[in-house]
């Protein structure tokens, strides 16, 4: 995995299928001088995502690769494939992309592609996560970034951030809360990733240094 170096940031793409939210909370966050990464490019499978002219207005390289434009799975990912080794990618980020990879594009940027979600993974995996959340009746709810695997929302975990669940909490009030703890975490774990502080053992991460306390987080409160 790419190392930050004093001359050098990793080089990071970033796929989308909407707004973006995430993505702009990486492109926020990769504004810091000692932030060790780079976003070079965003792409999205859809035209008309609104992430798109955003980006583009903050001057980074876009394009859009409709996969409907392609007659098998296989075709949309030679051309992504072709995308990314053009734009340097040492590292894919998705943000709220809606495909599902083909194992073999998985293999070969498993080691270099990470995903957002946003449950606490491995449960509620799929769409409608806050939907299960509140029908499971979990008290603790939150979001994942995890290695990229062929298996839907699976793979090594490299962090994951808590949000209490509310009595009175509907799917939307829950996915507002769960969303502004992602905008926070997957900055965070795309620096441990592009700074070499992670690495997968036995299909888990583990961090280079221990960064936790020891204390639990109670939800309802005690």
């Amino acid at each position: 995995m790419p190392k930050h170096m004093a001359d050098k940031k990793a080089k990071v793409v970033v796929l989308i299928s909407g707004r973006g939210s995430n993505m702009m909370s990486l492109v926020e966050a990769a504004r810091a001088r000692d932030y060790p990464a780079e976003i070079v490019s965003v792409i999205s499978n859809r035209p008309d995502a609104a992430g798109v002219p955003w980006a583009a207005a903050q001057s980074i390289a876009t394009e859009v690769i409709d996969h409907k434009a392609f007659k098998s799975r296989e075709a949309f990912e030679a051309e992504l494939e072709t995308a990314l080794v053009a734009s340097g990618a040492e590292i894919v980020a998705l943000a709220g992309f809606m495909r599902l990879m083909t194992p073999g594009f998985v293999a070969r940027w498993q080691t270099r592609m990470i995903n957002i979600h946003p449950s606490l993974l491995p449960n509620f995996k799929g769409l409608h996560t806050h939907e299960q959340a509140l029908a499971a009746g979990v008290k603790i709810a939150g979001c994942t970034v995890h290695y990229v695997r062929a298996e839907m929302d699976a793979g090594p975990i490299i962090a994951q951030a808590a949000v209490p669940v509310l009595s009175g909490d509907t799917a939307a009030t829950l996915a507002a809360r769960v969303l502004a703890a992602e905008h926070r975490l997957y900055p965070s774990a795309l620096r441990l990733v592009a700074l070499g502080r992670t690495r997968i053992v036995d299909e888990k991460v583990i961090l280079s240094e221990d960064v936790n306390d020891s204390l639990p987080l109670f939800s309802p409160r005690v």
